[in-house]
């Protein structure tokens, strides 16, 4: 069985310069993605500031969602689970997921490690033609000890809820310096999409097979949009075949969010 997956951080649906509105334009934008899952990061859940600002029709348009981001975005063609992070006063964000599989349950774990940033890893079970996959929505801290200790509570929850069953986790690890993969690799068997696909110089494996060292293994640059240079974005697998996987470049994708998205093509193995 094929499945289509894709991650993006859409910035709670507004630019990264005055905070203008994209929450209409994400929505076409996560369409063309034509993904079976969708796993996204910073999702409004409620914002009562940007409601009352943006949600009154202005010439026949809306420029903010009645709804809550995620039940925008999936339409009446997926199911929704949301994991609740970051609570304010006028509202709330945190991770999604849309699925054209039914979810048969879900829980939000919350992995904060200090009182300046409320972090979660939301755990779906999803009830596909082949059966379970489990699915885990990741947005991890900005600092490096915070990610490491967010990493051992990723691993234990994996371990402890998965059953040997096929595995997707992806979102924005914000692993800047790619610390965290060797890691995940060695105690969940899991391989990133861009593990076997990435570019490589074919130089640089020939000198390494010489010297008897494994090839180089990175992740796909996501940040910024505009011209991604940083790996903050992942999308990692167990139990299935990485076909193709693309980060969605352009003008289009550089006004949506600072984040490109990630689309992997997979077959379960």
């Amino acid at each position: 069985m094929k499945i289509r997956v894709a991650t993006y951080n859409i910035h709670k649906g507004v630019s990264s310069l005055r905070s203008t509105p994209r929450v209409i334009a994400l929505k076409k934008a996560i369409a063309e993605f034509s993904a079976d899952i969708v796993f996204l990061q910073e999702v409004q859940g409620r914002h009562d500031r940007y409601q009352a600002r943006f949600g009154k029709e202005d010439r026949g348009h809306r420029h903010w969602p009645e709804t809550a981001q995620y039940d925008y975005f999936a339409g009446e063609s997926h199911h929704t689970a949301y994991g609740m992070n970051a609570v304010y006063d006028h509202g709330h964000h945190g991770n999604a997921l849309l699925s054209a599989f039914p979810i048969e349950n879900t829980h939000n774990h919350d992995v904060s490690d200090h009182a300046y940033e409320q972090r979660g890893i939301l755990h779906c079970v999803l009830e596909t033609a082949a059966g379970k996959v489990h699915c885990y929505v990741v947005h991890l801290g900005l600092f490096e000890g915070s990610r490491g200790r967010q990493a051992l509570a990723l691993i234990e929850a994996v371990n402890a809820s998965s059953n040997g069953e096929p595995v997707i986790i992806a979102g924005d690890f914000n692993d800047w310096r790619n610390t965290l993969s060797e890691r995940l690799r060695n105690e969940l068997g899991v391989c990133e999409v861009f593990d076997e696909l990435g570019p490589r110089s074919a130089l640089g494996d020939m000198v390494r097979s010489w010297a008897g060292r494994q090839p180089r293994l990175a992740p796909a640059r996501t940040f910024p949009a505009a011209l991604p240079w940083f790996r903050l974005d992942r999308i990692y697998v167990r139990g299935f075949k990485v076909e193709n996987a693309q980060v969605m470049h352009g003008p289009l994708w550089a006004k949506l969010s600072d984040h490109a998205p990630i689309v992997a093509e997979l077959q379960l193995a």
